[in-house]
């Protein structure tokens, strides 16, 4: 029964914010269903794989996703996974759990502070965004540094994943953001494609090499894709600064409390 509501609460988060189901996924499977992190991370990366396909399906159909940034990011994403995949079998637990857990209050913090200060110039933001979106077609102006950001950006997320077992959500979200003036939900649709594409096919590579146990928790990963169809249901009508205030916070804390866990267990 945990594991079911661990999974519904990843999901609903992932659906709700894009972001937060991958970031929250290991936390959940280590403190709350006290799996080890070798455990936790395949059964994350499936979890989160197949519940971000259907919320990206749900995307699609509402002409949300940005596909080709999607595809984009995604290449990269692959391409870099296998790295991650071999990081996490050569580093120790304890720096993958800090290493973790410093991205985590890196990003928090980062999202609370732009939301602190988003009511600066509205011109003056829009000169810094490397990707700005064609009004009338709603899709990217394509040049070479909005290519680039978004490359690196999807590299820097398929790392993760395969390393961390996150789906770099937590990272394209307030990425993507940061990069470019598309808005939240197109932002929210268009990463749950890219983690559909990099947790699938990392989950898959690191499964077949013998890199990740074998899925041993279906139940948390069932529950998850039912928390991820609450969440596209509901994230229209919540306001999307509240969403990401409550991730933000949420995930702020989360990361000092595996950072006191791991610290600890490494002393004892």
């Amino acid at each position: 029964m945990d594991a079911m509501l661990y999974g519904v609460g990843v999901g609903l988060a992932l659906g709700l914010t894009g972001a937060g189901g991958g970031i929250l996924a290991i936390p959940a499977l280590v403190i709350g269903l006290h799996f080890s992190p070798s455990q936790a991370i395949p059964i994350s990366l499936l979890a989160i794989a197949l519940s971000a396909f259907i919320g990206s399906i749900d995307g699609f159909r509402q002409g949300l996703v940005r596909y080709k940034a999607a595809f984009l990011m995604g290449s990269l994403g692959i391409a870099l996974a296998p790295v991650g995949i071999w990081l996490s079998s050569i580093l120790p637990v304890p720096l993958l759990m800090l290493m973790f857990s410093a991205v985590m209050l890196f990003i928090s913090s980062r999202v609370l502070v732009q939301m602190r200060f988003q009511s600066a110039d509205a011109h003056s933001q829009q000169a810094m965004k490397r990707c700005t979106v064609n009004r009338l077609t709603g899709r990217f102006n394509w040049n070479y540094r909005c290519f680039r950001s978004l490359s690196i950006l999807g590299g820097l997320s398929g790392l993760f994943s395969g390393m961390l077992g996150v789906g770099g959500g937590f990272l394209i979200v307030p990425g993507v953001r940061y990069l470019s003036d598309l808005e939240m939900h197109g932002t929210i649709a268009t990463s749950l494609a890219v983690i559909s594409i990099i947790t699938g096919v990392t989950a898959s590579m690191g499964l077949i090499s013998g890199v990740y146990q074998p899925i041993n928790e279906w139940g948390f990963v069932v529950a998850c894709v039912v928390g991820m169809l609450a969440g596209r249901v509901l994230a229209p009508h919540i306001p999307a600064r509240i969403l990401t205030l409550i991730f933000a916070c949420f995930a702020f804390a989360i990361a000092l409390l595996l950072i006191f866990r791991t610290i600890f267990s490494t002393l004892i």
